[in-house]
């Protein structure tokens, strides 16, 4: 609104009731009330000082504000004024372009003022099935190399938005085709590994599915090393999201053991244990070997939850002192209770006396 806005909130509070918050240094006001909210915020402009910096904003008009969106099609406003009530104020022709199903900048320099307007406008364009208008195609080629301009965790960002739409991989397949994953660090590449295992992970009846850190862990599921590395500080990923794409590659690298037919229960439990269960799953989607997908789907449904009858308070009551020697023991029974080698807490107890007496 044109105008103070906190000032009409405070006045809309009178009439309504309601709970306010108020933003005073942006300008904005949120009003709740029990079952919806209203937004408001004061007309503003903005300008850059160099491409990839945080704008520098301060009070504007009306148009002012259009100006300063990113595309036609979200730069239209209502007009709430009592005589001219549900007017369209659409000065870049919006409208027009809603009905073309077109995403069109508002001017020349859009990208270059803001980058991400790149990844939203891929965003945009998959999930309402639109298509980039001509010349903003044109000037998106000629400025994602502004990309590399923008701070790790604005990236993070728009991939995250990317990774929570409904088919994450339209966008990646299209900002693959276009280069705008090649700005990662290291560069990524969608294909149609990666849109099929997406595809998996939305059907699969998995823990955790879908979810976009899955689907960050399968978009980063073939970096090792130093790439991964890379791909970890560039984004300023957080220590938990960190932690799942860690464990996801070192799964990666037991694929083999899990695959042997062979395995027992209890080393199955002991090459999993530990592991975040986002990345159990994240290797249960992208392996290609059934043998350890099926391992690794009973560890989940079943193994995981298995613990002996005997805990630390029996051993005690049975003389045996706590330390490392009980921890060994325990270990064990939970070793045998996998491998199906004792059902009762009779057996558990006899076993204990057998081992403590050696």
């Amino acid at each position: 609104m044109e105008g103070n806005a906190t000032i009409l909130a405070r006045e809309l509070i009178k009439v309504r009731g309601g709970k306010i918050t108020i933003h005073s240094h942006f300008n904005t006001a949120k009003i709740s009330w029990s079952t919806w909210n209203v937004d408001l915020a004061t007309t503003r402009c903005e300008s850059y000082i160099r491409p990839g910096a945080l704008p520098d904003v301060k009070p504007g008009k009306l148009s002012d504000d259009l100006f300063r969106r990113d595309f036609s099609i979200n730069a239209m406003a209502i007009n709430l004024n009592p005589k001219t009530y549900g007017h369209l104020i659409d000065p870049y022709s919006g409208s027009k372009d809603l009905k073309g199903r077109l995403i069109r900048v508002l001017h020349k320099k859009s990208f270059i003022d803001d980058s991400t307007r790149i990844w939203r406008g891929l965003r945009y364009e998959q999930r309402l099935n639109f298509m980039l208008e001509t010349e903003t195609l044109k000037l998106l080629k000629r400025d994602i190399p502004l990309l590399d301009t923008i701070s790790g965790d604005r990236i993070r960002y728009e991939l995250e938005c990317v990774l929570k739409e409904k088919k994450p991989e339209k966008v990646l397949r299209r900002a693959g085709g276009l280069g705008v994953l090649e700005r990662f660090n290291p560069p990524l590449k969608s294909n149609g590994w990666l849109a099929e295992k997406f595809r998996i992970a939305r059907q699969a009846n998995l823990p955790h599915t879908p979810s976009p850190i899955i689907y960050m862990a399968l978009l980063a599921y073939h970096l090792s090393g130093k790439k991964s590395e890379q791909f970890i500080s560039y984004l300023k990923l957080p220590k938990s999201t960190v932690q799942i794409l860690m464990d996801s590659s070192s799964i990666r690298t037991k694929i083999d053991k899990l695959a042997d037919s062979e395995i027992k229960p209890s080393q199955l439990y002991r090459l999993l244990h530990g592991h975040a269960p986002q990345a159990i799953t994240t290797n249960i989607i992208a392996t290609n070997s059934e043998i350890a997908r099926y391992k690794m789907r009973l560890y989940v449904d079943k193994l995981y939850k298995i613990k002996p009858l005997l805990d630390g308070s029996d051993l005690t009551k049975m003389g045996i002192a706590p330390g490392p020697h009980m921890k060994e023991l325990l270990n064990k029974l939970l070793d045998v209770r996998l491998d199906g080698k004792v059902k009762t807490r009779e057996d558990e107890e006899k076993l204990v006396r057998d081992w403590n007496a050696d």
